[in-house]
């Protein structure tokens, strides 16, 4: 199952299009409105508009072999703990070998941001981002299909 904390990911599409070719399910979540699919294989859930619903939502679910696609570092170390490949929508991979660091770096961020050391000013995205997310996720939905297959369960 493919995971997508859907509230302003930019790299729709290109979940969709990956997705599709492999034959895995996509869950989008989020807290305001989805664009419906006809596709049997996408699903949309929309949660409260509650602090992080979508976040909990997600990984509570998420879970060994599971792909989630995030650009909230928290949400990303619960997913890594679980077993999840986590990807970011700039093609950035979490996992257990870089998350203390993205977590560190994160409340590094927030903080300075606090006591406006900084402006937090995040790079626009850009094509080559979209380009380099593309390339991340096939690749960890290949080896989350690869690992199912060895699991014996279903791709």
């Amino acid at each position: 199952m493919i995971y997508v904390d859907a509230d302003a990911c930019p790299v729709k599409p290109e979940i969709l299009k990956v997705a599709e070719r492999l034959g895995l399910e996509v869950t989008f979540v989020a807290n305001s409105g989805l664009r419906p699919s006809r596709d049997p294989m996408i699903h949309n859930v929309i949660v409260s508009n509650a602090f992080d619903a979508a976040d909990n939502w997600i990984a509570e679910r998420a879970g060994v072999g599971d792909v989630v696609v995030t650009a909230d570092v928290p949400l990303a170390v619960r997913c890594v703990a679980t077993g999840a490949f986590v990807s970011g929508p700039t093609g950035r991979v979490f996992d257990e070998t870089n998350i203390g660091m993205a977590s560190a770096m994160r409340d590094l961020g927030a903080h300075l941001r606090e006591t406006g050391e900084s402006k937090g000013y995040n790079a626009a995205f850009s094509p080559k981002d979209r380009s380099r997310f593309l390339e991340t996720f096939d690749r960890l939905c290949r080896r989350a299909k690869s690992l199912a297959a060895e699991a014996g369960g279903q791709p």
